[in-house]
């Protein structure tokens, strides 16, 4: 996850870095980290704040489910853990689904491919220019 698109998400969900921090279980030295690129946002902070925005930005809304949008076949489904648990609107967040055919080893390989699927895509931030604006309240 780029820093810019972690300070828009926690813009968007009207978090200061104290507050996000609290929201993760994190500390505030933590966000202050990723914010800055001394640190490398982890793969579970990551999944986390894109839940969170998730949640805020779809929340209970109709989204069809991923199997649906990429028109994924019926065995494919059937062997994938996003069907299993009925989870297509948010199979991004789930490890060891079946996207593009094959389980990712990590979740950065898996990132990379969903970040191409129209289900992850329909959420993402549209960034401007890669830079979120600064927060005075951090």
């Amino acid at each position: 996850m780029e820093i810019s698109e972690f300070v828009f998400i926690r813009h968007s969900l009207h978090k200061t870095q104290r507050g996000l921090a609290q929201l993760l279980g994190t500390s505030l030295k933590a966000i202050h980290s990723y914010e800055q690129g001394w640190r490398t946002i982890p793969a579970a902070v990551e999944r986390q704040i894109l839940f969170l925005y998730w949640c805020r930005k779809v929340g209970l809304k109709h989204q069809k489910p991923c199997w649906s949008l990429v028109k994924c076949p019926l065995e494919r489904r059937r062997q994938c853990p996003a069907w299993e648990f009925k989870a297509g609107q948010f199979c991004w967040f789930i490890s060891g689904t079946i996207c593009g055919g094959q389980v990712c080893d990590n979740w950065r390989q898996k990132m990379k491919i969903c970040r191409q699927c129209p289900v992850l895509q329909s959420i993402l931030p549209d960034l401007p220019n890669g830079e979120a604006p600064h927060d005075p309240e951090a």
